[in-house]
């Protein structure tokens, strides 16, 4: 710290780091997926290899680019066929995903996404489903634990009025705060759970009154992977009670769809759209995390008294005094930060001249944000 010329060095008890984490709210309606602008804000690549959708029409210059879908599937999945459509695709998709966020094993091999998260413990894989890397624009340095909410429509009516979500699934979480994983290479992730949302009576939505696996989210790295599972019956491996049907979408056309159709025999991008237009609503908080210094920078009360301005002496007298036994004194506007070579690294400026005299003493707190 500089002032008048002179050093004082800032010991470590001047000196304090802190760590601050801030979180803004991520709300995405299902217009905004699909339906608001007509699709105008849904970028299908000549790449075939995935989906983007923008916040406004992609071609637009205010556009952003809010998150991706994908769809993959393992070479151990009971779905995969060198007959499907895109084969080579949906595979390298997912190993790519899963080598990033989750690794390789001993024998070098590429891991699969384990659906209760505990990976060393083998258990059931996650072999096919879509994937959702969200843009960092939204997830900042983290998607917040147990804020993440997905619902989708596992029924779909479609009337004059427009799309109705008449049964829906809803995936979150809700143990993410105290109950996630550590042993990814991407960092932090949690286990999201499946329960029905809307329409429970009669035979229900689900196989049974419960909470069930269905995805993982990773937190650092902005990423969901939603299994297959959900738009499947029991009988097919899936979550859906089997008198319930599988995955469906009735319209004017009566179109039905099974899920195993639209991952074997649809594009990536069909079996993306085919996911889009069923989210409700999808919502998350993401965290900033602020780091801090903090310097107290004390001046005495026989420090900082006099200043090396050349208008501060005249004649060798000091020129804001007006008697000779008046006590000096300065104003301090601004505060310099160096090295142990001098060197000024930062200055902090005040929002007004400070007096400084003999009688007084400040401690002045400077903070600097990275």
């Amino acid at each position: 710290m500089s002032n008048a010329g002179a050093y004082k060095s800032l010991g470590a008890n001047d000196i304090v780091s802190t760590r601050t984490l801030l979180h803004e709210a991520i709300p995405l309606t299902g217009t905004i997926v699909s339906g608001t602008y007509a699709d105008e804000n849904v970028k299908f690549h000549s790449h075939g290899m995935f989906t983007t959708i923008y916040d406004y029409p992609y071609l637009s210059s205010s556009a952003n680019h809010i998150f991706d879908i994908t769809a993959g599937m393992s070479v151990s999945s009971s779905l995969y066929s060198t007959n499907n459509a895109q084969y080579k695709k949906k595979r390298n998709v997912y190993n790519q995903m899963a080598q990033v966020l989750v690794g390789y094993d001993s024998t070098g091999s590429i891991q699969e996404f384990d659906e209760d998260g505990n990976i060393l413990a083998g258990g059931s894989k996650i072999q096919s489903g879509f994937i959702l890397p969200f843009s960092r624009l939204l997830v900042k340095d983290e998607i917040k634990k147990g804020t993440f909410n997905l619902e989708l429509g596992a029924k779909i009516l479609y009337s004059e009025d427009g799309k109705v979500f008449n049964e829906r699934i809803l995936i979150t979480d809700y143990s993410g705060s105290n109950g996630y994983f550590v042993n990814s290479p991407a960092g932090e992730y949690g286990v999201l759970y499946a329960t029905a949302s809307t329409n429970t009576t009669g035979v229900g939505i689900l196989k049974a009154n419960k909470r069930f696996p269905v995805g993982l989210v990773y937190y650092q790295a902005g990423i969901a992977v939603i299994s297959g599972s959900i738009f499947m019956t029991e009988n097919s491996g899936g979550i859906l009670h089997n008198n319930h049907g599988a995955l469906s979408c009735s319209g004017p056309l009566n179109i039905e769809e099974d899920l195993r159709a639209v991952l074997t025999g649809s594009l990536i991008t069909g079996a993306c759209d085919n996911f889009r237009t069923r989210i409700y609503n999808l919502s998350f908080n993401n965290t900033t995390e602020l780091n801090s210094t903090i310097y107290f920078c004390r001046a005495n009360n026989n420090e900082f008294n006099y200043s090396t301005n050349p208008t501060y002496l005249n004649a060798s007298k000091i020129n804001i005094k007006t008697k000779a036994t008046d006590p000096p004194h300065s104003y301090i506007t601004t505060i310099g930060l160096y090295s142990s070579a001098n060197e000024l690294l930062a200055v902090a400026k005040l929002s007004e001249p400070l007096k400084k005299s003999p009688s007084q003493e400040f401690t002045l707190r400077v903070r600097l944000d990275y």
